[in-house]
């Protein structure tokens, strides 16, 4: 039977979680002030609002991981009543989704749920559709804490981060070099991911490992491509690849199932399953994890329902129910957690449909 939600937990070992390098991005939310909530009381009981206009701002638009998200959380608008829908650019640079967000404030939105291409392009753009009464939800990649109310995070970046370096260890037999292949430079959710990753690679198993470049494919298809053939043309002896990125991921697939390096040079990061199936039976990819996106609108979109509706308010504490998700409660600096990814292999990827 095919499941369209993902298994709880890693089938991996144990994520480390003893001291961690935070990255710059965490380091400065740490020192920011907290999550601006709205200065009225948050009421659980209050009932979610009907007609409720709930607009996904993703990275980029006709982005596979994106399309999947933001559908998972248009259908759960649906379900309480709202309107869903999709807007953003098609490039993912760093003002990119600064004139959307003008566009949707002009529109009167009741919720932006926005993954940010760079934690602080957005935030004045973000601070003026507050200021007018639009909630703001963050979602697969923060902004700066003041530019909204509630993060709806994947998993934990250290999960992620430590198990992407664990996986990619035991398919190398935890020796030879190995190199990155992230989105944008400046992507909130990469590079906290990326500086776990570095920190997990300071453990006595890795000493062995050698890290010697993080390539960026700016999560485009063809550029990702060209990355990944680049890696392999400067470092002909390398072992392994990450790709914490859906596009870059896929791409990087493509270039090895077609070269001599397929099945010599390992590749995992996160992905779709639909999207990896092939080159997963092809023995491309040995295995890989992702969490399923559409929960992760789905889960965004009720954030974003509950604080227009008065349930919550983004203070730490504070619960909120997300229809067939359950009930969530929201952590420090505004931060919800979906939950832990899933590995993916040859063995239970036909168990996944999405």
């Amino acid at each position: 039977m095919r499941h369209t939600a993902l298994l709880a937990g890693l089938v991996l070992m144990t994520a480390a979680c003893g001291g961690t390098t935070r990255s710059d991005v965490q380091q400065q939310q740490s020192s920011a002030p907290a999550t601006a909530a709205s200065s009225a009381a948050a009421n659980p009981n209050a009932p979610l609002k009907q007609g409720l206009k709930i607009a996904f701002l993703p990275k980029q638009v006709n982005n596979p991981y994106f399309t999947i998200a933001d559908n998972g959380g248009i259908e759960a608008a649906k379900e309480f009543g709202g309107e869903g829908k999709e807007v953003g650019p098609s490039e993912a640079s760093a003002s990119s989704q600064v004139s959307y967000i003008n566009t949707l404030i002009q529109q009167k939105q009741d919720a932006i749920v926005i993954s940010a291409n760079d934690p602080n392009a957005v935030v004045p753009a973000l601070k003026q559709a507050r200021a007018a009464g639009i909630k703001v939800v963050s979602y697969d990649s923060d902004t700066a804490p003041e530019g909204r109310d509630v993060f709806v995070n994947q998993a934990s970046p250290e999960d992620l981060g430590r198990t992407e370096v664990q996986l990619l260890a035991e398919q190398i037999g935890h020796k030879g070099k190995i190199a990155i292949l992230s989105a944008t430079p400046n992507a909130t959710n990469q590079n906290t991911w990326i500086e776990f990753m570095k920190d997990e690679l300071t453990k006595p198993e890795y000493k062995d490992m050698e890290l010697v470049k993080v390539a960026y494919g700016n999560d485009d298809d063809q550029k990702s491509f060209t990355e990944t053939q680049g890696l392999l043309r400067s470092y002909p002896d390398l072992a392994g690849i990450i790709s914490p990125t859906t596009v870059g991921i896929a791409a990087a697939a493509r270039y090895l199932s077609d070269s001599p390096y397929k099945g010599k040079v390992k590749l995992t990061g996160l992905g779709t399953p639909n999207q990896l199936r092939k080159f997963v039976k092809d023995g491309t990819i040995e295995g890989f994890e992702l969490w399923n996106p559409a929960d992760l609108g789905y889960l965004a979109s009720y954030a974003g329902a509950a604080l227009a509706s008065g349930q919550i308010t983004g203070a730490e504490g504070e619960k909120f129910k997300a229809g067939k998700l359950g009930e969530y409660t929201i952590g420090a600096k505004g931060e919800v957690l979906l939950g832990k990814p899933t590995v993916f292999t040859k063995d239970n990827i036909d168990d996944f449909d999405f």
